[in-house]
């Protein structure tokens, strides 16, 4: 028993020496595989890995495209909110036109914003009368009831002329520069407001069908208009020509003589004095635009003029709006 122990013991050692081997190879093997498969998997973890990454970036890119476009959006109501909080506070500091009785001290020091003021006015009220305007239309109310009406917007029009009048002893330029309107109307824009004869084209086409006589008055008006403004129109080019002239000729020199000072001074007074006849020609072309609705008016009937009003409205919203739909259009 004691003899047998020892081979017993050696036969297992030596049993365990020869598996050893084959264990340590299928081990390696495995390894092996284990290696390649982690390979493997790395190699696709990395393709997904940049996939999710361009779609990251591809999504950020789109989010912050979204981002400026929103802001964009905000910033233009937040001007919009802006402006109306200065007008509401240069109202409430007396700094607008009155209703009745001399105005023209009421312009000074800020004119422009003043007029911008009593022009927004304005216009919250035509668009609550046009409303009414269109409800008694298409209510189809009587020619004596649409009359009343279209007086009251008529007159509202008187408003306005005489609130431009008072802004072009203030500020001529800001009227006749047209920055009081928004920018798709400035296209439009001649001496401060809008051709007469053009919008009488426009006209003419809302209002068929018309008499014979009818034809012939619109005619008849729309020819005198263009007349008129081009009368006025020579009138602006000859004014800038000899303005242009006024102040290229001599020079103030170098040496900054008395003489030449006396000069250049004499220029100025001579451009200023030019100058002030521009508002002339906006109170004239104002006229011209007064008078051309007033006579339109006098040739059509009341249902007519009912409809010419609002599409002279009309026309003009569409032009507000698609200038709110240009500034707020997305840039790359």
């Amino acid at each position: 028993m004691a003899d047998g122990s020892p081979k017993t013991d050696i036969s297992t050692d030596a049993d365990t020496d020869e598996k050893s081997p084959r264990f340590d190879t299928g081990k390696s093997n495995a390894v092996a595989a284990s290696d390649s498969s982690d390979r493997s998997k790395s190699n696709l973890d990395q393709k997904t890995l940049r996939r999710l990454a361009q779609n990251r970036e591809a999504a950020r890119k789109s989010r912050f495209r979204k981002k400026v476009y929103v802001q964009q959006l905000e910033s233009s109501r937040l001007k919009l909110t802006q402006l109306e909080q200065e007008l509401q506070r240069a109202r409430q500091q007396g700094i607008f036109i009155s209703s009745s009785g001399d105005q023209s001290h009421a312009m000074g020091g800020n004119g422009a914003m003043a007029f911008d003021v009593e022009y927004a006015r304005w216009l919250e009220e035509q668009n609550r009368q046009i409303n009414e305007l269109r409800t008694a239309v298409n209510s189809h109310a009587s020619e004596s009831e649409l009359r009343i009406i279209v007086d009251g917007v008529m007159a509202h029009y008187d408003e306005i002329f005489r609130l431009k009048s008072n802004a072009a002893k203030a500020d001529v330029f800001h009227l006749l520069s047209g920055m009081w309107k928004t920018p798709a109307e400035r296209c439009f824009l001649w001496l401060g407001g809008f051709r007469s004869s053009e919008l009488l084209k426009l006209l003419v086409n809302q209002l068929e069908p018309l008499t014979e006589q009818q034809l012939v008055g619109i005619g008849n008006l729309q020819q005198s208009s263009q007349q008129a403004e081009d009368a006025l129109s020579q009138g602006m080019e000859a004014l800038q020509q000899s303005l242009a002239e006024t102040l290229s000729t001599g020079s103030l020199g170098s040496t900054g003589s008395s003489r030449n000072v006396a000069n250049y001074m004499g220029q100025m007074a001579m451009a200023m004095g030019k100058l002030g006849t521009l508002e002339g020609f906006i109170r004239q072309a104002d006229n011209l635009r007064h008078q051309t609705l007033q006579q339109m008016l006098r040739i059509l009937t009341s249902h007519q003029s009912a409809r010419a009003l609002l599409a002279i409205h009309d026309y003009f919203s569409r032009l507000r709006a698609l200038s709110s739909l240009w500034l707020a259009r997305p840039r790359e």
